[in-house]
């Protein structure tokens, strides 16, 4: 970088942090250039030369590679084998275009349908799908399987070598360091709610460390989304660290309300907190595993001494430290949880499943399974029609096997081409691919001039093009992704001009073959867009969402039968013959692959009249809450109390309401008019239990199905932001 101005300088930092695609293309660039020009003058041999640079432009240019530099290396060399079969295969199929074009809708599918494996994944795929592609074409040539094999061996180890040694990224952040610090700062919360000053300061900090934890500030490389158990642990250790962050915003204001502290409340405090801090420390890689037997021990002895406070207390109790004590105990079950999770991710053994047996299996089912049954089980979840990763594997089959037949039937010289523009073109949605489409076919058309250009100049002298190979392509590679799709593809039609003039004499009309591959390919992709679920991720989201809210509600009114004994509601038509738990986790798969693609896609406007993120947010919180209130208050908890019962009912019955109002309202979010704000739900009255003249373990279960139900109606307010007030408690 020396060598550069020090204003060009500043403008790549300003717009490249890090230097970090600068790097990237330094060594794609070295890689490419370096197989091209050892197989075309070192070896003599085109077709191994081809290659060698398609091998490192897919998995470096097409591709995204999490993980720090040792990690990208082994995951290029374990993506080899799979690398091979697809060559292979398409060497093979490619003596008949139907064969060909069959092969495609396979590998199309199965590649892009293999992204439900997370990010990381589906930062391969485009890359891998190019491995089928260029070999699928004319000619047949069984013979030269060796040579492209020989070819594509060499691009990626020269790839993976320079991961290593050229200039290596520095490590990424990792998303087990935000865990952590969430988990230190909800420690100094749980720790001090007594204290108003310190109290204060402690939410703020939890707060921006909660912001911190959402996917939609993390870089899709670094997201824990994969199905293996770190990855479940992780992610599902976000979500207990979301809730009980929640659930300490209660505390102070209902602390500020009595008079002095309760030792056994003090006490359940500082051994959360001490909790937290120790999986902190685990998920920071600074500590071992937690243990989960301190914590446990000290929820039983809280639970002891509140039961036997409750059987010796006579008259209506005191309300306010009957709700500090159930917040307080609901956080602390919630951050056992969080412990377990820890553990689950330093690979130690959990205490057996302690789910009651109506909702099993629990949260942990998976800690004890293997990496194939795990991804198995995903991709066994997501095909279904209304799953974006299902959806998106066929819209790119379908596209590819389209421009396959396209330029198999019109004998299209050069047709790798349309299909690599159909597959780099298309977006998820058909307003996004659309948007894409003029910058690139403006590019490609100003790229074309510049090559024939270039060709009409200096004709069949290929020691110009082996000078400036390599710099037209590193400037490619930087500004390509620095300032968008045209200069890409403008300047990949010029790389590409150049490195074939050197596999064989070329003249203008090579610029002008790109320019109509790309057109076609292009236009492919945009039909096929248009056909296949236009809207995308959002108009996805929109339904995935509202079913996950729709199945919220079910899980209200069914744990709130489940609590007073009463029949449970008869399944609705959209719960698939699922228990309510299972069924509202399903529900959340779902919306939250939706919302993975609604966030790469161009945003409209009136979709920003919901919080999405809080929305599913909703749907983790309840879900999540009420595991944990099925762990400690058994099945016909409140039905020595009648009036509590019914009235916890009702509350469930208006609770649920809303939540199917406000998927409603969800489902509607593209509409010019959404429907009217939902109706407030009613909160559990603790009076209702002591006009019963219940006992104190009654009551008790009272106040703990009163703090999960008016955190449910809490999580109501943040999904339309100014549709209502906040919901009283």
């Amino acid at each position: 970088m020396r060598g550069l101005p020090h204003g060009v300088v500043a403008r790549l930092r300003e717009r490249d942090p890090g230097l970090l695609t600068v790097r990237h293309a330094v060594r794609t660039t070295t890689a490419a250039v370096g197989g091209f020009y050892a197989c075309r003058y070192g070896l003599s041999d085109p077709v191994m030369a081809v290659y060698a640079l398609f091998a490192a432009v897919a998995l470096g240019a097409l591709s995204q590679l999490g993980g720090g530099p040792a990690r990208r290396a082994r995951t290029l060399l374990c993506v080899l084998p799979v690398a091979y079969a697809l060559i292979a295969a398409g060497t093979a199929l490619a003596v008949r275009t139907w064969a060909a074009a069959c092969g495609m809708l396979l590998v199309g599918f199965v590649v892009s349908y293999a992204g439900v494996g997370g990010p990381r994944v589906v930062g391969l795929s485009s890359g891998l799908q190019l491995f089928y592609i260029l070999p699928c074409f004319p000619p047949y040539d069984p013979g030269s399987l060796l040579s492209r094999l020989a070819g594509v061996t060499i691009g990626v180890v020269l790839l993976a070598a320079g991961e290593l040694l050229l200039w290596p990224d520095p490590p990424p952040p990792r998303y087990t360091d935000r865990l952590a610090r969430a988990a230190d700062d909800l420690a100094d919360v749980v720790a001090a709610p007594a204290d108003p000053g310190r109290a204060e300061g402690a939410l703020r900090r939890t707060g921006e460390a909660m912001e911190r934890l959402r996917f939609s500030t993390v870089p899709p490389m670094l997201r824990p989304a994969s199905p293996g158990v770190r990855d479940r642990a992780r992610s599902q250790a976000a979500a207990a660290l979301r809730y009980a962050a929640a659930r300490c915003e209660r505390l102070p204001a209902l602390v500020e309300g009595v008079n002095g502290p309760d030792p056994r409340v003090t006490g359940l405090q500082d051994a959360t907190a001490r909790a937290l801090r120790e999986a902190g420390r685990a998920f920071a890689g600074s500590g071992p595993a937690p243990a989960a037997g301190p914590l446990d021990e000290a929820i039983a002895a809280f639970t002891a001494e509140r039961e036997r406070a409750a059987a010796r207390h006579t008259g209506l109790p005191d309300l306010t430290r009957l709700r500090i004590n159930c917040v307080t105990l609901d956080i602390a079950v919630v951050v056992r949880f969080v412990v377990l999770t820890a553990r689950v991710c330093r690979g130690a053994p959990t205490p057996p499943d302690d789910t009651p047996p109506a909702e099993r299996p629990g949260p942990l089912w998976y800690a004890d399974r293997g990496p194939v049954e795990l991804w198995w089980h995903r991709a066994r979840l997501h095909l279904t029609p209304r799953s974006v990763p299902f959806q998106s594997a066929v819209r790119t089959a379908l596209a590819l096997v389209a421009a396959r037949v396209v330029a198999g039937t019109l004998d299209l010289s050069h047709g790798f081409w349309v299909m690599l523009a159909t597959l780099t073109l298309m977006r998820g949605s058909a307003s996004d691919t659309r948007t894409a489409l003029r910058p690139a076919l403006t590019g490609t058309l100003v790229g074309a001039a510049v090559a024939a250009a270039l060709l009409l100049g200096f004709g069949h002298r290929p020691v110009f093009y082996v000078a400036a190979l390599p710099v037209v392509m590193l400037v490619a590679f930087v500004l390509g992704p620095l300032l968008g799709v045209g200069w890409g593809q403008g300047l990949f039609t010029v790389v590409v001009a150049m490195a074939f003039g050197q596999l064989a004499p070329a003249n203008w009309r090579l610029a002008e073959t790109r320019a109509e591959d790309v057109l076609a390919g292009a236009l492919v992709g945009a039909m096929a867009g248009l056909c296949a679920w236009p809207r995308g991720g959002s108009g996805e989201l929109c339904r995935t969402a509202a079913g996950l809210l729709t199945a919220t509600a079910r899980v209200v009114e069914d744990t709130a039968a489940l609590l007073t004994g009463r029949p449970l509601p008869r399944p609705g038509p959209d719960d698939g013959g699922r228990p309510a738990l299972p069924g509202a986790r399903y529900r959340m798969l779902l919306a939250e692959a939706a919302f993975a693609q609604y966030q790469s896609e161009r945003r409209d406007p009136r979709m920003t009249r919901v919080d999405w993120q809080a929305t599913l947010l909703a749907g983790q919180f309840l879900v999540r809450g009420t595991e944990a209130l099925l762990r400690r208050c058994p099945p016909d908890a409140l039905a020595a109390s009648p009036r509590a019962a019914d009235h916890l009912l009702r509350s469930a019955a208006a609770t649920a309401g809303a939540y199917r109002e406000e998927a409603a309202r969800v489902r509607a979010a593209r509409a010019d008019r959404l429907p009217g704000p939902a109706a407030e739900a009613l909160p559990v009255a603790l009076h209702a239990a002591a006009a019963d003249h219940a006992d104190g373990p009654t009551m008790l279960h009272v106040g703990d199905a009163e703090v999960w139900l008016s955190a449910a109606v809490e999580n109501l307010t943040r999904i339309s932001p100014g549709q209502r007030a906040p919901a009283g408690s």
